[in-house]
């Protein structure tokens, strides 16, 4: 895989650098200002990478595995589709961000890239990409699918039956949906609605009305399926499916009674779907945000994806239209929405085209899970462990007679989901329910508003966080009268309340009655819906409080270890890394002589490996059947090692502009498990991994020469569901 990053030498190598002083020799001011001068040669900008070239590089790493022979045909599929939709979101978000902080002149980042030089690597980098992807599709895929008698069939391979029917079907299901529009001084630039499919026509002759035929553009409503499946008694296979855009431009004439096509050309637009809120200017926040979101189809333009033989000047009158600079246009050899494709995994009932099904583990006791959980810490290892405790901890909350209040936060949850269910039921049986709705989780607003709407029409009490502060915490707090005594039985977790994503994302959950913990969440709980000034925690940190100051300390005194001869270790699990202290923190612990294994999915702007900065740090990434998710972060201590779980990325939202949790794992069977699993499982992975270099480029593992293949994923499958 080609870098897009150069390697960095420290301007001051370890062997130029002066002897060091002892304590007693050294004055207060002395000390002060080595540390200063330590301080700022770990900002050098040459020691980071760029967090948005690094979060577009993971798509690589996803793409690899639709690559991969070994994985099942439809799994690649899926993969290939994954990495198309992760650079739509992109582009939504990230490349918008730097646009944004181009126009409004934001500081420079730790790396001290201009927007302007991001953006142009982000398009270059992109242009990889998309050629790997299409290649992928056209030459890899595409034809392993016809073999295996799964067809995405082209327009010029369609016989005369099948003609006949798509255009039968295109007449009475497609073309009365359509409105094609012309072109010219009465009939402007319609407006191109974010990630929809479109054409562009060009066409030749006149019109009923005598005007002479140019440009036209004609959009595809969402309300139409991007994919049609042909049935087997007109196509003569099982599984024949046509991408919409195929029949659009086979048939666009019939749009054009009378006149002659010269051209029809797919196009898309992307565009920036941040939502920004002026929150000290809005009274309500769901009113506020119900308005925003109208809008948000038709944001900034920031990608150009058209057909590849599309001619030059139309495309540069619709890059002049969006607005866009010439490196944001993307020639495509395919469908313009390829992600749609997804389509045909969900359709075709393959099981040896997928991976094997799997029957997560299910709790010993969860028809009792009040007595289960006051018998001893429960940790859940998702998807490997079952979600159902966590459903079955509601439901009977929401039934027992004892049970007087409930809280919990929700950031995504699914439609129809059946948590949502056991709040409403609760509150009909007389239980007070607080929940704290995240309406600002990012592309889940308009559910959450829904949501939102139905708990208070049952009777919940419904708070929308905190201003400023997105509420990504994952918390649940069940209140029951238990004789005389009130006790509280609380679950955490490192993901969402979303039983779709804990099948198919790696997360841990916590469920315990350690009254310093119950305590602790109580308080959170009544922080974030009554305004109450900051807290004194028992047991966890919390962002934007204690939970920054919490890592750094333990990253320092991992260092004041090493410093001392002592062991030290840090091994840290999360999704992504770019917080500038942490960073700084790490690289410190480092030259102190911490050995540091972070195992980070995405974004990680730190660079491993540096010489005299980073030689004592390793950083993964492990992309596989699962969508790692878990934040576990754990720190030697000099032989009384702490195990802590997390919403938390080490980003700097999560730990200064969110409201996150992390949480001990006290109990020493339990945390010696998180381990196991969670950490060093992971960094014996062979076979899924792909290790940072310098350079920030990713380098794939592969067993070494008398080693035995070792899959992480595939090894928790076997010890926890068998």
């Amino acid at each position: 895989m080609k870098s897009h990053m150069t390697r960095h030498t420290p301007a001051n190598p370890p062997e130029a650098r002066a002897p060091r002083r002892t304590a007693a020799r050294a004055t207060t001011r002395e000390a002060a200002a080595t540390s200063d001068a330590a301080a700022e040669s770990l900002s050098d900008p040459g020691l980071y990478l760029n967090r948005e070239l690094s979060q577009l590089d993971f798509n690589f790493r996803v793409l690899a595995q639709a690559e991969d022979a070994t994985v099942p045909l439809l799994e690649r599929l899926r993969y290939l589709c994954i990495s198309c939709t992760n650079l739509d979101e992109f582009f939504e978000i990230r490349a918008a961000t730097v646009r944004h902080a181009q126009d409004f002149e934001v500081p420079l980042p730790p790396d001290g890239l201009s927007p302007g030089t991001v953006l142009r690597r982000i398009h270059e980098r992109t242009a990889e990409l998309v050629d790997a992807q299409y290649q992928c599709w056209n030459d890899i895929l595409r034809p392993a699918l016809d073999d295996a008698g799964v067809r995405v069939l082209a327009r010029e391979t369609w016989n005369t039956r099948q003609r006949r029917w798509l255009r039968a079907v295109f007449r009475e299901d497609i073309l009365p949906v359509l409105s094609p529009l012309g072109l010219d001084p009465s009939h402007p630039f319609p407006k191109i609605l974010n990630k929809s499919l479109n054409l562009v026509v060009v066409l030749k002759g006149k019109d009923a009305f005598g005007r002479s035929g140019h440009l036209a553009i004609v959009r595809a409503p969402r309300s139409l399926a991007r994919i049609i499946r042909l049935p087997p008694r007109v196509s003569g296979g099982e599984h024949d499916f046509v991408f919409l855009s195929a029949m659009l431009s086979e048939f666009v004439e019939d749009l054009f009674p009378g006149m002659e096509v010269e051209g029809a050309y797919q196009f898309r637009v992307t565009r920036n779907s941040e939502l920004i809120l002026d929150e000290d200017e809005v009274e309500n926040l769901a009113l506020a945000l119900r308005d925003e979101l109208l809008g948000r189809g038709y944001l900034r333009a920031m990608r150009l994806e058209i057909a590849a033989d599309c001619p030059e000047p139309i495309v540069r009158g619709l890059l002049q239209n969006f607005d866009l600079p010439e490196n944001a246009v993307y020639r495509i050899n395919g469908p313009v929405n390829l992600n749609r494709v997804i389509h045909v995994y969900n359709e075709v009932d393959r099981p040896e085209l997928k991976f094997t099904p799997f029957q997560p583990r299910q709790l010993p006791g969860s028809d009792a899970m009040f007595d289960r959980i006051a018998a001893g810490d429960v940790l859940l290892h998702h998807p490997f462990d079952s979600f159902s405790p966590v459903l079955e901890l509601l439901k009977q909350a929401a039934a027992d007679p004892g049970v007087l209040a409930i809280k919990q936060t929700l950031y995504r949850t699914g439609r129809d989901s059946p948590i949502v269910e056991h709040l409403v039921q609760a509150a009909r049986n007389g239980k007070d329910v607080t929940v704290v709705v995240e309406l600002r989780a990012r592309f889940d607003e308009e559910a959450n508003l829904g949501l939102a709407d139905r708990l208070q029409d049952a009777g919940v009490q419904v708070v929308y966080g905190v201003v400023g502060y997105k509420t990504h915490a994952k918390m649940l707090l069940v209140v029951r009268r238990e004789g005389r005594r009130l006790r509280r039985y609380v679950h955490m977790g490192t993901g969402n309340y979303h039983s779709g994503t804990a099948r198919a994302y790696t997360d841990l959950g916590l469920m315990t009655v350690d009254p310093d913990i119950g305590s602790d969440v109580h308080q959170i709980f009544q922080q974030i819906s009554g305004l109450a000034p900051a807290i004194r925690l028992k047991r966890l940190l919390q962002s934007p409080f204690t939970l920054h100051a919490g890592v750094l300390s333990r990253i320092r005194r991992e260092a004041q270890f090493a410093a001392a001869g002592r062991p030290a270790r840090i091994v840290a699990k999360m999704n992504a890394l770019n917080e500038p202290q942490v960073v700084r923190a790490l690289y410190a612990a480092s030259q102190a002589g911490v050995r540091i294994d972070l195992i980070v999915r995405g974004a990680c702007t730190l660079r491993p490996g540096v010489p005299g900065v980073s030689d004592n740090i390793r950083v993964r990434s492990i992309v596989g059947r699962f969508l790692e998710h878990t934040r576990v972060y754990w720190f030697a201590n000099d032989g009384a090692p702490e195990t802590w779980c997390a919403s938390a990325d080490w980003l700097e939202r999560n730990l200064l502009r969110r409201v996150e949790t992390c949480f001990p794992i006290l109990d020493p069977a339990v945390a010696t498990r998180v381990r196991e699993e969670a950490l060093e499982t992971y960094l014996a992975d062979n076979t899924n991994a792909w290790e940072l270099q310098p350079d920030g480029s990713y380098r794939e593992l592969a067993p070494a020469a008398g080693e035995a293949p070792h899959s992480a994923q595939s090894a928790l499958l076997a010890r926890i569901c068998g």
